[in-house]
């Protein structure tokens, strides 16, 4: 009997081959196991599912992020150089948001610790002066009213 199939790709035949073996598992269980008619249909759909996700390639594994300064050296007085573009900032938050990722997000993609700081050392020295200055957090006086 000659064959009228012409495999012209792999997939095709990797297809036929998952055919194949499911019927050979189904029928070496049947064999073996009595089961209503009506169950036959999803175990057939259920062991080629599993034969076909099983011979499905693997994904490629993501390259790995290589950032353009070395991590220990991003970290400066008046600066905190960002992985994303190699550029110093004051401070990454806005930078961040701009790129659509919140710190802990940054941190968790590079793999920084939970410590790794947002703002430049100076520039936080430097607020918190300002800040004080101008008596932000201290209780006002209290203001008494005359009755």
């Amino acid at each position: 009997m000659p064959n009228d199939i012409s495999i012209t790709t792999a997939n095709d035949a990797s297809s036929l081959s998952t055919i194949a073996i499911t019927a050979d598992i189904v029928s070496a269980f049947l064999a073996h196991n009595q089961i209503p008619a009506a169950s036959l249909p999803p175990l057939l759909t259920s062991v080629h599912a599993s034969l076909a996700r099983l011979t499905k390639p693997a994904e490629p594994a993501p390259e790995p992020l290589v950032p353009p300064v070395p991590i220990k050296k991003t970290v400066t007085p008046d600066a905190i150089i960002s992985l994303e573009d190699g550029k110093p900032y004051k401070t990454l938050a806005r930078h961040l948001a701009g790129r659509g990722l919140t710190p802990e997000q940054y941190r968790q993609k590079w793999g920084l610790p939970a410590n790794y700081p947002m703002t430049a050392a100076n520039y936080s020295s430097q607020r918190s002066e300002l800040a004080k200055k101008s008596g932000l957090g201290q209780k006002a006086p209290s203001r008494k009213t005359g009755t």
